[in-house]
C-alpha cells in the first residue's frame, strides 16, 4: 500500500515539483490535510475551499493557476491514504515547529471558514495535531486564534 501511495504522491505532484527532477510532495500533503478538514462534515463549503487555496498558497508557495490541480489531487490521495500519517509525515520530514503550527492555524480557520466547527473537523484536526507532535497548548492556542471575532 505504502509503494501505491508513494507512487500516487509521485504521478500527481510532478507537475508541481518547482526545481529539477526532485518530486515534491509536501504541497500535495498539505493540501490532503486541509482537504480533510473541509470534508470532515461531508460538505466542503466554498469558503473552506477559498481558505485552502490560501493556505496552499501561502504555506506552499504554490502558484495560483496550479492549486486547483492540487486539491483535486488532494481530493484523490485522500481517498487512497490508509490514514492520516501518509500525509503527516511527510509534513514532520519537511516543516519545523513553527511552520507546522501555521499549518495547525490554517486547519482550524479551514474548519471555521462556514462559520461553526463541526464535531467531526474539530476531531480530525486534534488527530492531526497529534500526528504533527504538537501539543495541546499549541492545539488550543492556534484554536483560539483562528476563531472568528465577533463584534
Amino acid at each position: 500500500m505504502f509503494r501505491t501511495l508513494k507512487a500516487l504522491f509521485e504521478d500527481q505532484i510532478a507537475q508541481f515539483a518547482s526545481h529539477d527532477d526532485e518530486v515534491d510532495a509536501l504541497p500535495l500533503a498539505v493540501a490532503a490535510l486541509l482537504f480533510e478538514i473541509s470534508r470532515a462534515d461531508q460538505e466542503v463549503h466554498a469558503d473552506e475551499r477559498a481558505e485552502m487555496c490560501k493556505a496552499i498558497a501561502q504555506i506552499c508557495e504554490v502558484p495560483a493557476a496550479d492549486i486547483a490541480n492540487l486539491i483535486e489531487s488532494a481530493d484523490e490521495a485522500v481517498e487512497e491514504a490508509v490514514s492520516l500519517y501518509d500525509f503527516t509525515s511527510v509534513v514532520n520530514e519537511r516543516l519545523d515547529h513553527e511552520q507546522k503550527y501555521a499549518l495547525l492555524l490554517t486547519l482550524w480557520r479551514v474548519a471555521y471558514a462556514d462559520g461553526r466547527v463541526d464535531a467531526y473537523e474539530e476531531y480530525y484536526v486534534r488527530k492531526i495535531a497529534d500526528l504533527l507532535h504538537l501539543s495541546q497548548r499549541d492545539f488550543i492556542r492556534a484554536k483560539l486564534e483562528a476563531e472568528p471575532k465577533r463584534d
